[in-house]
């Protein structure tokens, strides 16, 4: 009997007596304690990894968003500058078209011009000329000298014509203050008379359309 004891107590090397079962209930217990903790210690660094990398991709939008936002305003800043740059650009452009223009407007004025005194001073002699040769019309020994005289004045005319020097012809036209001097304004008995040059009293001429010297004439009034 004591024998079958032993046999039932021990089965395949395992305590099968009541007592036996209650020591196996115990230690699977303490085993499901001590496996639950390891759980939760699992559960709990999955859910702090999870959090850990949520904050990482939270920031690196925001710094994603504020490079964003920096770059679009370096953007915006150099297209502003981009603009003011241009319209500085063309307004030099157009200073510079505008010197251009002035500066060879000026040259060739000046190149037109640069004979304005040198024929200036010619002037007095060629009404000198004019006043021999209307002083010797009735003298009739003077014909040589008056031939001679009159060669000298036709070549003298001739080359300030060539150089663009003109002789104004004022009589019968309207007075104009731009082009004439009036010395002298007689009462006219025609209405259509008044205003007009009636006599040149000296001669006026141009250089290139400007007036080199302005002719002095009698107005009627």
């Amino acid at each position: 009997m004591g024998k079958n004891k032993n046999k039932n107590r021990f089965w395949g090397g395992r305590d099968v007596s009541p007592e036996g079962d209650d020591m196996e209930e115990k230690r699977d217990k303490m085993k499901e304690k001590e496996e639950i903790p390891e759980e939760v210690a699992e559960s709990q660094e999955v859910t702090s990894a999870d959090a850990s990398e949520t904050d990482e991709v939270t920031a690196e939008d925001v710094d994603l968003s504020s490079e964003e936002d920096n770059a679009r305003n370096e953007v915006e800043e150099l297209r502003s500058q981009l603009e003011k740059e241009k319209k500085e650009y063309m307004f030099l452009m157009a200073e510079f078209d505008n010197f251009r223009k002035r500066t060879l407007r000026e040259k060739s004025e000046l190149i037109k011009n640069a004979a304005e005194s040198a024929f200036k001073g010619l002037l007095p002699i060629v009404d000198d000329f004019e006043r021999a040769l209307k002083a010797t019309e009735g003298v009739s020994d003077a014909g040589a000298v008056r031939e001679g005289m009159e060669l000298i004045y036709k070549k003298l005319k001739k080359y300030m014509e060539q150089n663009g020097v003109r002789e104004m012809d004022p009589e019968d036209r309207d007075f104009d203050a731009d082009r004439h001097e009036a010395i002298s304004a007689v009462p006219v008995p025609d209405e259509s008379l008044k205003g007009k040059i009636l006599d040149t009293v000296e001669k006026g001429y141009t250089i290139n359309d400007k007036v080199l010297r302005h002719a002095k004439v009698v107005v009627g009034q």
